[in-house]
């Protein structure tokens, strides 16, 4: 199956998760608004849970590119934090799927994948990865802590200066995550992160 065609599958199985709980999700009407037949949608996820797994990763992935994105957005490092932090929180807000994963608070009406890596026998490599480990709230903040490293420490220094700004984007990160449970106040997450480096001894 073409990729295109998997993410036309993984937009209806969402759009489903939009209008009812995904226990009541049924694969052959995510397989009828996509135009495929129920053994296509089988053959490319293997079962339902497949589907849970695949549509997990995909907002996973596409949280961490907007990370990604908005740590190149700003020129001064301190401004790139806060970008990232508040992405964070709007993230969640418009994705319940990136907020359960951020928070670990998974409700009744979202698919619960199991966090560990499950046995795959799929020849779809798209789907392996999907069936491979999923990231916890820990694992976010470990993935964003270090994108924002690799992306502020081109400019070198030395291990107390990578020290400190390996903390200040863990304070960062750990800001924006916050605001997703208890959004900020006037100035928003961006203006609570540069508040809070503001006030630390870091290199950003």
């Amino acid at each position: 199956m073409m990729p295109a065609a998997r993410e036309s599958l993984l937009d209806a199985a969402y759009t489903a998760l939009g209008r009812r709980p995904w226990s009541a999700v049924r694969m052959v009407d995510v397989a009828a608004v996509a135009g495929v037949s129920r053994q296509t949608l089988y053959n490319e996820f293997g079962s339902k849970e497949g589907l849970a797994r695949a549509l997990v990763r995909r907002e996973a992935d596409a949280y961490l590119a907007g990370v990604e994105r908005a740590l190149v957005s700003r020129p001064e490092p301190r401004e790139r934090l806060a970008a990232a932090a508040e992405w964070t929180a709007a993230a969640a807000r418009g994705n319940v799927l990136v907020r359960a994963m951020l928070t670990g608070c998974w409700g009744e009406r979202l698919p619960s994948p199991t966090l560990s890596a499950v046995p795959s026998s799929s020849a779809v490599p798209a789907q392996r990865r999907a069936d491979g480990p999923l990231p916890s709230p820990g694992d976010f903040v470990a993935l964003v802590r270090d994108r924002a490293v690799a992306s502020l420490a081109a400019h070198g220094g030395s291990k107390t200066e990578a020290a400190e700004l390996a903390r200040a984007c863990e304070l960062a990160v750990r800001l924006g995550v916050s605001c997703v449970l208890a959004p900020a106040g006037e100035g928003g997450t961006a203006g609570l992160v540069r508040n809070a480096l503001a006030t630390v001894r870091s290199v950003v």
